[in-house]
This record gives C-alpha cells, structure tokens and sequence, in this order.
C-alpha cells in the first residue's frame, strides 16, 4: 500500500490514489458496458449496434465510379431496385472480366455512373440473352456500403477469371439505400434482388447462386428457407463464416475478438437468458436452414449448401459453424438426433485437410450438405479465399462433386 505522511502528525497514512485507480479500473469498463446494455434495451439502439449501417466511408469513396477499386471501366453497373414496401436499393452488377474483355470497346463507351434503366444496358443484355450465363448473388456483412472493407476483392475474386455475373445490394437504411435495417426489412429486400434476377434478367434459379458472409450468411439462409417454400431450387447455397442464431452467437461473441457483448453474463445464466430475450432481430439461421433442407427433401428437390468457415474467425467462433451444419443435417431426417451420435456419424464422413481443417459431406438424394473448415482467413479475408470460389464451382457443376 501507498504511503503519505501528515505534517502534524508525521504519521504514514495511506494514499488515496492507491485506492482510487484500480476502482476507476474496474469501475469505468463496468459503467461503460452497463450503458451499453442498457442502450441495447431500446430496439432502435440495438438495431443501430447490429447493423452498424451509419459506419461507411461514403464521404469520401463515390460507389458511383467502381474504378476505384480495380474494376474495368463500366465492368460494374450501379442501379436501383425498389422492393414491394417502396424502399429503394443501391445495387452493382459485375461483369465477369473474360466477357468484359471480349467487348471492351462497346463498354468503354457507355456512359457511366449510376444507371438510370439497366435494362438498357449491354451489360444487362449479355446476362438476359446468354442462355449459359450463371449469376452469384452476394449478400454482404454489417457496416459499410457495397464497396467498403474486403467487398471488392470478394467480388474481383468470384469475376475476374471466371464466367460468372455477380449482383450484389446495399440494403435498406445502407449506403445510398433508403429505409432502416430490420431483419423482415433485409429478407424483403433479399427476395427482391433475387425475384428481380429471375424475371427481369430471365435468369433461371439453377443458373443463379446466392453466397452470404457473416450477417449476409442469415440474410441468404432466410432467402433460401423462403423460395424453398415456393418450389424454387437454385444451383446452390454458399455461407462464408455463418452464425446458428443472432441471441446464440451474441452470447459468445466478442467485437473485434475482444470486446464482449453477452458473455459476461455467462455468470449468471438467467441474466444471460434475459439478455438473449431483449435481442430484436432473430436471424434464427440454423432453424431456417432445418426447415428449408425439410422442405427440399420431402419434394425431391435439388440443393447444394456449402458452408465455409475459419478456424481463426475470432469474430464468429468456428463452432457456430458446426451448430448451422448439424441443424442443416436434422432437416434430412434419420437418427442423428444425440450429440455424440451426430458426432460420431459427421467424423465417419470427414476428411481431414491438415491439423485445423477438414470437409464433411451429407448426400441425401439430390441434396448436398457440405462443411468445410479452413485453418486460415479470419472471419473477412475468407471470403475470397481459394475454398470460397471452388464451392462456388462445385455448386455450378464444374467441379467434382464426390471430391470431398
């Protein structure tokens, strides 16, 4: 203990410093985080720390000018898509650079920037009239815009060698699209891109492939679990670094891997049941898929899920991924219901690729469960990582599907 000394006395007595410091140590970060649950309470705030729309560089990057990040003069296409609640969507439509190259002159010439009618586009006519043509539709994480963080490279990764057009939004309350984020908001303005795809583009559903990261991983799942219902089945489904359930992964979840949200009041089990109770948007993935897998089975139908994770993703643990894939396998049916039988049967179809990574594959008729683990790539740069473009090939069909 610190020691001071009183001039009347000359006695030592303990200095109040030793005592204040390490109660503003602990009193400050317990305050601070105190405030932010309670913010958390109040569903606009809760909405605006998940989603974390209002976070973007649009004040100085001009998503109008797709140059800016490598692409090819009016290789991307900036339009707008208006969903059945009137809200407007900022979206890009990516041209695969070999076909871009194949008509370079005819694209440098036309006039850029936002496009007022797409449909008038070469860009658009290529992807209509091209009876091979295979479209991806991204659905990207929370935060930033279209452009912003590891966005371009993803979608530089899935064009610029391949075949592939890529369409991608912004969703509602996002970039320069208006509207809030809710999670029925963010699933409306999904079908919307999707059901846009199909009968303007004409693009048929087994040419088209939906790819999610992080929240886009719930935002597909949704958009999956709804069309299944319709009857639609589309060439495939990739999740890169998905969650099981928004309350779920929260409890464990860390901000930047370090800064807790739920997990401290692992403590106390009630209060950590408290805390899940008060979160908004659901984005009940695992449930989704369950029943979307369900559906597909009992009718026939086709489907290729691929999910894709990071043992190093310090922002959404490697077992969350684990949690997406046996609820993906319950939709099947059979008796893996047990922990340890599920278990037992996944290691019996495993294949080891190295001490932190491995593939598993389910196959039910003409359904394809596939979980891949990769030992590196975080929880964003995974996204356009080698595995990522493969399990997009694979669900095209121009990779060996019993290559495991």
């Amino acid at each position: 203990m610190s020691l001071q000394t009183t001039a009347e006395t000359g006695r030592a007595m303990p200095n109040s410093n030793s005592y204040l410091l390490p109660a503003l140590a602990f009193g400050v970060p317990l305050g601070l985080y105190t405030l932010f649950l309670g913010l958390s309470a109040i569903p606009s705030c809760q909405r605006s720390f998940l989603y974390a729309h209002k976070i973007s560089t649009l004040l100085w990057n001009d998503v109008n000018q797709p140059e800016s990040w490598g692409f090819a003069k009016n290789q991307v296409t900036p339009f707008s898509l208006t969903t059945v609640d009137n809200q407007t969507l900022y979206a890009w439509h990516i041209l695969p650079l070999p076909l871009y190259a194949q008509h370079e002159e005819t694209f440098a010439a036309q006039p850029s920037g936002l496009c007022g009618d797409i449909t008038q586009t070469e860009n658009f006519k290529l992807l209509r009239d091209d009876p091979t043509s295979r479209l991806i539709i991204t659905f990207h994480g929370n935060a930033g815009h279209i452009a912003q963080a590891i966005r371009p490279a993803h979608y530089h990764s899935l064009t610029d060698t391949s075949s592939f057009h890529v369409l991608t939004i912004d969703y509602r309350g996002f970039g320069h699209s208006t509207g809030t984020p809710t999670e029925a908001g963010l699933i409306i303005d999904a079908t919307t891109v999707i059901n846009w795809a199909m009968t303007v583009a004409k693009v048929p559903a087994d040419r088209i492939l939906l790819v999610g990261h992080s929240l886009g991983t719930a935002v597909a799942s949704a958009a999956m679990e709804y069309f299944a219902d319709e009857g639609v089945d589309f060439a495939g489904v990739v999740l890169i670094s998905p969650f099981s359930s928004l309350p779920e992964m929260l409890s464990g979840y860390a901000i930047a891997g370090w800064v807790p949200v739920l997990a401290p009041l692992r403590a106390w089990p009630w209060l950590l049941k408290t805390g899940m109770g008060l979160v908004v948007d659901k984005w009940m993935s695992a449930d989704r898929l369950r029943a979307a897998v369900k559906t597909v089975r009992g009718r026939g139908g086709r489907l290729r899920l691929s999910l894709v994770h990071a043992r190093n993703d310090w922002d959404i643990p490697c077992v969350e991924d684990d949690k997406i894939f046996r609820a993906a396998v319950e939709g099947l049916g059979g008796s893996v219901s047990e922990e340890e039988e599920f278990e037992a049967e996944k290691k019996a179809r495993m294949v080891a690729r190295g001490e932190d990574a491995f593939v598993a594959t389910w196959t039910d008729g003409d359904v394809v469960l596939r979980q891949e683990l990769v030992p590196y790539g975080g929880h964003n740069d995974v996204a356009y990582s080698a595995p990522v473009v493969v399990a997009i090939m694979r669900s095209f069909g121009l990779g060996d599907e019993t290559d495991v």
